[in-house]
């Protein structure tokens, strides 16, 4: 049985259920003796609710098909099946799949059968093509969107795959005129979420832009309060600015109509409306838990499978002598931080549903990824376990679209049935 300490021992006693109040001139929910207790009060218009946590072992009564009712992908066959890299994908309302390739720059869709419909875009600089494609979305009407790095393009094209238009976002913050912001999200209304800056730096600005490329608001410059200043182990006298092992990290994602920008602990989902105000704040009971050394060292392992991600300064990639030489010994001295994340992924499903993804502990194996579920009000409804190694890219109101890898690392693209 493995140990842990654990932070904040007062926070056990949260882990019960308490009452359910009503501060709000609405109608709550009937909640049974196993389901989780939840309050929402209104803070300065500000909705906050709080939850307990799902009892250990529970399960909230929703089912995942265990087999695909679509699966798009192969190892060898016809092109549009080959997939490349797959970081995203989406189901259209009519049923059509579409799947960006970032390794060839393509858009690729399918039927809602999985049969290959049409490809477009590609690698080149015209029109409608792409350098450095990295994600898409649908676009209201039925017209779809997608990103590339290439200026920090942004491409429209209607059902058919005729490319209608290009916008490019351009920064205005002085203090980062280096970068640009990055797209990761369509809203509902048309508009883009985007980030700009580097967690590695510990400061990340969220905006949000019309469709033509002009900035609709700024939602904040976010700042890692876990980043620890320590004096350089190689150059006496100077000091250094480094994110600890197990640091926070800023998650965002669209919900509705409104906009999480939230760092993943503590257990905390703060929701922004388009303005940049914050409209609603979830919490959840979390024992913050302590890494040890033995997680040091996991995390330092994982840092060395890394080897050819690092870069030096011309650009070109390390070898693994030089890593040995001039990022070891900075990644052995790194400090722990004092707690691991609450959390790790949020995403939110057609139905206006929360799901949050536990944190995986290093030294804890988990047969499958544990999800609590909130309602669009942002109580808590139970846990819903995912298949393992199947990566969620959009929940529907009863399918669940993602990717997965076979023993030879090719994706693929599957759709499995949910019944809620």
């Amino acid at each position: 049985m493995k140990i842990r300490i654990l932070a904040a021992v007062a926070a056990i006693a949260a882990l019960g259920t308490f009452a359910c109040q009503q501060d709000l001139d609405q109608q709550e929910p009937a909640q049974g003796a196993d389901q989780p207790t939840s309050e929402i009060r209104d803070s300065a218009g500000i909705l906050i609710t709080e939850n307990a946590r799902p009892a250990d072992g529970s399960r909230l009564g929703w089912r995942i098909g265990p087999e695909p009712t679509v699966a798009i992908g192969a190892v060898e066959g016809e092109k549009p099946y080959l997939f490349d890299m797959v970081r995203s994908a989406f189901r259209l309302p009519h049923g059509r799949i579409v799947v960006p390739d970032l390794g060839t720059d393509e858009m690729r869709v399918f039927t809602a059968t999985g049969n290959h419909l049409m490809s477009w875009g590609g690698k080149g600089p015209g029109p409608g093509e792409f350098s450095g494609l990295f994600g898409a979305g649908p676009w209201p009407g039925d017209s779809i969107v997608a990103w590339y790095s290439g200026k920090e393009g942004i491409s429209f094209f209607d059902a058919n795959g005729r490319h209608a238009r290009s916008i490019f976002l351009r920064g205005n913050h002085p203090e980062q005129s280096w970068a640009n912001p990055r797209p990761v999200a369509v809203r509902q209304d048309g508009t883009i979420l985007s980030v700009m800056g580097e967690e590695v730096l510990g400061s990340i600005i969220v905006d949000v832009w019309d469709g033509d490329g002009g900035l609709h608001a700024s939602l904040g410059h976010y700042r890692n309060s876990e980043m620890i200043t320590r004096r350089d182990v190689d150059v006496d006298g100077e000091t250094e600015t480094v994110e600890p092992a197990y640091s926070r990290k800023l998650v965002t994602t669209t919900w509705g109509d409104l906009i999480v920008a939230t760092w993943n602990k503590p257990y905390e989902i703060r929701a922004l409306h388009a303005d940049g105000t914050l409209a609603r704040i979830v919490r959840r009971d979390h024992v913050p838990m302590v890494p040890t050394e033995a997680d040091r060292h996991l995390f330092l392992e994982e840092r060395k499978a890394s080897f050819g991600t690092f870069v030096n300064s011309s650009g070109q990639l390390m070898s693994e002598a030089q890593v040995e030489e001039w990022i070891m010994p900075s990644l052995e001295s790194l400090p722990l931080a004092e707690h691991f994340p609450a959390f790790s992924t949020v995403l939110a499903d057609d139905t206006g549903h929360l799901w949050v993804r536990e944190y995986d502990l290093p030294q804890e194996q988990n047969p499958a990824p544990l999800w609590t579920v909130f309602d669009p009000e942002g109580r808590v409804l139970g846990f819903v376990e995912t298949p393992a190694g199947f990566d969620i890219l959009q929940i529907g109101e009863d399918f669940i679209l993602g990717r997965v890898k076979d023993e030879f690392e090719v994706d693929y693209v599957q759709l499995l049935p949910l019944e809620r």
